[in-house]
């Protein structure tokens, strides 16, 4: 490892130098405090930025070694300092030329706590993984400024934000004990047979439609549960309340089975709904949300016009359509709502989900329900649609799988539904028994419309074929230019259906996903959901870091969030040239 007086040794020298002069910066720094190490240097000053490691010991640092003790305390703690080393980098940088000249930056998350590959910890160190702008003007090197940015800027972000002064100790403490109790709740849904739980003072709604930050204001009814369906769970360590330290929280349990969340427009409804879909990831403290905790297989589901499916089997709600066409493979390069929705919902099924996540503002009606005035004019046998209030009931009796419905327009579901809530100025009451009184007092006149028994979903076998990552000079060329769009070699994947997609780093992961399934386990027998398996094993046996195909060990191996399976599901479902063999 060269030594801090070198690197500014070779700055000098290559000062005034044109701009491919800075390769000869590649290697490892002792800077003292920290060591910096510079893995890959941009080629030009408009291009990407540098990749570089910062790295502090553990005896530097002076973190607790208790806080490395769990899977979830070091996802919780990592996550914690990449958002320190994003403060740190607010006012620690200024523009230096040219382009990306001087900047740096680290990939830190928003409201959700999620394993990333910014910052990695060891029992002997803390690694934050930057990019860096390496400083010019023009094209020429700017050797005075990539030294006070090296030699200086760095140490001192690395300084504030990976080594714990006594006065942080509480605040880590906090931060990662809010996670580790969001875990534990989490860990505790399945002996209370629920499916998510929603603490009493939660503060659910956010900023705007374009923020998920909480909503703040006199205005804001923090969560209250209904008495009957009042849970109370253990925490693993107390936190602060307003009379003393809590060890346990009360709230609202969501039962498995069938639940409807029923109100006016503009009571809640939805709101609810999304707070529980993103309730699959914890929380920074704070958030509103953090004690909002779900089951990791809910997904939502959702109408999806104009996307590509492939041999996806939905007869069950589907049957064959005019003309002799089948749906038990049926494939589309430009599904309707409802056969979107269907294939949806069956993906989710073969991809191992365990409850679903519906809002009538986004599904297809005629998927949802047919009335019996329209069953009258339009005749069963004239109608391949078997809608969702006749499977409902039966995706749960059937397959244990649950559904949480937002339905505001029709009581059909009342009879198939175990529990109903009903949202009123955003409180929450327990109109179950309401709700079956009402259904009995006032009979639907509408048939079941159900062929034959629901079955589980046949699996496919996705083929390598399909996965094409080369673009230009380059055998993989995968980026993801926006958290709702995947740009897989020549082809873009629209990912805007993906609700609990929350990060652009997790769309970066899963193009890379993506291209490493199809390299490793698409070998013509096995199907997607043991492919899906063997990626949730090598992520939690070796990370994220090995997803970048040119990544090295010890090297940046770029921003990357941690996906679930269900939404690299999504993505492979969603690429055209996908081939599957059933």
């Amino acid at each position: 490892m060269r030594t801090a007086s070198e690197l500014r040794t070779l700055l000098a020298r290559i000062d005034g130098r044109g701009y491919p002069a800075y390769k000869d910066l590649r290697g490892d720094y002792d800077l003292g405090a920290c060591s910096l190490h510079i893995d890959h240097v941009q080629g030009d000053p408009f291009a990407a930025p540098s990749r570089m490691r910062v790295r502090v010991s553990m005896r530097e640092a002076t973190l607790a070694p208790e806080l490395l003790s769990t899977r979830a305390r070091r996802t919780a703690l990592a996550d914690l300092l990449a958002r320190r080393v994003r403060d740190a980098i607010g006012g620690g940088t200024r523009s230096r030329g040219s382009g990306k000249s001087g900047v740096v930056r680290v990939d830190a998350g928003g409201q959700e706590v999620l394993e990333r590959t910014a910052v990695a910890l060891t029992e002997h160190w803390i690694e934050a993984r930057l990019d860096v702008g390496l400083p010019a003007a023009g094209r020429r090197i700017l050797g005075r400024e990539a030294e006070a940015l090296l030699c200086s800027d760095l140490p001192a972000i690395a300084a504030r934000a990976l080594v714990a002064a006594p006065r942080d100790a509480e605040a880590i403490d906090a931060f990662v004990g809010c996670i580790e109790n969001q875990e534990h709740l989490r860990a505790q849904l399945p002996e209370h047979d629920l499916i998510a739980f929603v603490a009493d003072g939660a503060l659910l709604p956010r900023e705007s439609g374009a923020s998920d930050r909480p909503l703040r204001g006199a205005e804001v009814v923090p969560f209250a549960s209904p008495e009957r369906l009042r849970v109370v769970l253990p925490l693993a360590t107390p936190v602060p309340g307003p009379d003393g330290p809590r060890r346990e929280l009360t709230g609202l349990g969501v039962p498995r089975g069938v639940t409807l969340i029923v109100g006016g427009g503009y009571h809640g409804k939805s709101t609810l709904l999304r707070a529980i879909e993103r309730g699959v990831y914890p929380h920074v403290p704070g958030d509103g949300r953090e004690w909002v905790v779900s089951e990791p297989g809910l997904v939502k589901i959702r109408a999806e016009d104009g996307r590509r499916v492939e041999r996806v089997d939905i007869s069950g709600f589907v049957r064959d359509l005019p003309g002799g066409r089948t749906t038990r493979a049926f494939s589309s390069d430009d599904a309707s709502g409802s056969t979107s929705q269907a294939a949806n919902l069956v993906e989710a099924l073969e991809a191992g989900a365990s409850g679903l996540l519906l809002d009538e503002d986004t599904s297809a009606t005629n998927f949802m329900v047919r009335d019996a005035r329209m069953q009258a004019l339009v005749r069963a046998e004239h109608e391949p649609i078997t809608p969702f209030v006749d499977r409902v009931r039966e995706l749960y009796d059937a397959l244990g799988v649950s559904t949480v419905l937002v339905m505001g327009g029709s009581g059909d579901y009342f009879e198939v539904s175990d529990t109903v809530l009903r949202l009123r100025d955003y409180h929450a009451e327990d109109a179950t028994a309401e709700a079956h009184r009402v259904a009995a007092e006032h009979p639907t006149a509408r048939r079941r419309e159900v062929a034959e028994p629901l079955r589980p979903p046949p699996a496919r076998v996705p083929l390598a074929e399909g996965f094409d990552a080369s673009r230009g000079r380059r055998e993989v060329k995968i980026d993801a230019p926006s958290r709702d769009a995947i740009r897989y070699g020549r082809q873009e994947i629209d990912l805007r259906g993906l609700e609990q997609l929350v990060d652009g780093s997790q769309t970066r992961a899963i193009g890379h996903a993506l291209h490493l399934a199809a390299c490793e386990w698409m070998d013509g027998e096995t199907p997607l959901a043991a492919i899906l398996d063997a990626l949730e094993r090598r992520f939690d046996a070796e990370g994220l870091d090995g997803l970048d195909p040119r990544h090295r060990p010890g090297r940046h191996p770029g921003a990357y969030a941690r996906p679930r399976r269900f939404e690299i599901a999504g993505a492979l479902n969603r690429l055209r040239s996908l081939r599957v063999r059933g």
